[in-house]
């Protein structure tokens, strides 16, 4: 039995993925570099680079003729300079016209039953309508006065990202900008201390990514705030608590 290849033996043999990407038109690709969570290809017609996070692929084809196949564990979409998985929307289709309509009559029930929803089971219909009632005033009267600062300011309730972003303690500037692209703002901290920060703000993500290290020159990936300044990645418990307890600058 043949063993099966994996993408770093590709080298520059070039490979189609199957489902193919959705919002890149041309799927052939060629292996550049891996990370121990992902894989960067390159697009042989746009030179377009992605990374592939390892858990979407699958098994390699056996068969390279026409060209070798790459399998994927789920449909991936290309947008925002990343891969997401695909989420088909269901929509619901519009009844038919020619649907025939319902008929005029229906049976009348019995005399009998009709006593006996007019006793019991109305008495319960009225209670649950005074329970929802009292229910949804204690709602209204109840949530404005837990809202911090008095009925006048609303409760916002912000998104935390939870996934793990793909980079590790080896990416630096060079490894995020070729993921997100140039940041909007680039900012240091002050030459004050041991170590070096360097902040990379990306608004279309509502991400800061942050890097660190002894001197400018050689800093590297320790984690993520989101714009409320929370964390939201690190590569370890130790870098999460220097996120907690960095200032913001």
């Amino acid at each position: 039995m043949t063993p099966q290849l994996t993408l770093e033996e590709f080298g520059e043999r070039p490979f189609s993925f199957y489902p193919p990407l959705l919002g890149v038109e041309h799927n052939e690709w060629v292996y550049q570099k891996s990370t121990w969570s992902e894989i960067l290809v390159r697009n042989t017609q746009s030179d377009l680079s992605i990374w592939i996070p390892r858990l979407f692929l699958g098994e390699v084809s056996q068969v390279d003729k026409p060209i070798m196949i790459v399998g994927l564990r789920r449909e991936l979409e290309y947008r925002g300079g990343a891969v997401w998985p695909h989420q088909r929307r269901v929509v619901e289709m519009p009844k038919a016209v020619n649907q025939p309509p319902q008929a005029p009559w229906s049976p009348q029930p019995p005399a009998s039953r009709n006593v006996r929803m007019g006793g019991a089971e109305s008495k319960v219909g009225r209670m649950l309508l005074i329970a929802i009632g009292v229910g949804i005033l204690a709602c209204v009267v109840v949530v404005p006065m837990l809202r911090e600062g008095g009925p006048a300011h609303p409760v916002v309730y912000n998104a935390v990202l939870q996934s793990d972003l793909g980079f590790s303690g080896n990416d630096d500037y060079f490894t995020v900008v070729n993921r997100y692209g140039p940041p909007a703002e680039d900012r240091w901290r002050s030459d004050e201390g041991e170590l070096q920060y360097r902040l990379l703000w990306y608004p279309k993500q509502g991400l800061y990514i942050v890097l660190m290290g002894p001197d400018r020159k050689d800093v590297h990936y320790i984690g993520a705030l989101d714009k409320n300044w929370r964390v939201v990645h690190s590569i370890d418990n130790n870098k999460e608590a220097m996120l907690r307890r960095l200032k913001k600058f």
